[in-house]
């Protein structure tokens, strides 16, 4: 338990200035955009657009909710998604956490 309380203030002190308020992710990469496209909706196949809407209103979720998210959760999730798999981060897994963090807890 002291390990995980550990782990979580490192965490914390690591993503704490992005913990203040939603992230800025590069939806492009997360959604593999060719950089050279002029807009997010036009020359799209229809995946890559839902992709972007996915992320879009994951990200007015977030601005809209992130108070009511703890620090503490705010940070490990924010950390999970940028843990640098390869994967570019996801405004849709860091709400998904976030939701998670929150159902858990009221399952308590």
């Amino acid at each position: 338990m002291l390990l995980q309380v550990s782990i979580l203030v490192l965490a914390s002190q690591l993503v704490h200035p992005v913990a203040d308020g939603v992230p800025q992710f590069n939806i492009e990469r997360g959604c593999k955009i060719d950089s050279t496209a002029t807009s997010l909706d036009v020359g799209l196949n229809e995946s890559t657009k839902n992709c972007v809407r996915d992320e879009k209103q994951a990200r007015g979720q977030l601005q809209t909710q992130w108070s009511q998210f703890s620090p503490s959760d705010r940070a490990m999730c924010t950390s999970e998604a940028n843990d640098g798999d390869g994967v570019p981060p996801s405004y849709v897994d860091l709400l998904t956490c976030l939701q998670d963090q929150l159902l858990a807890k009221k399952l308590k």
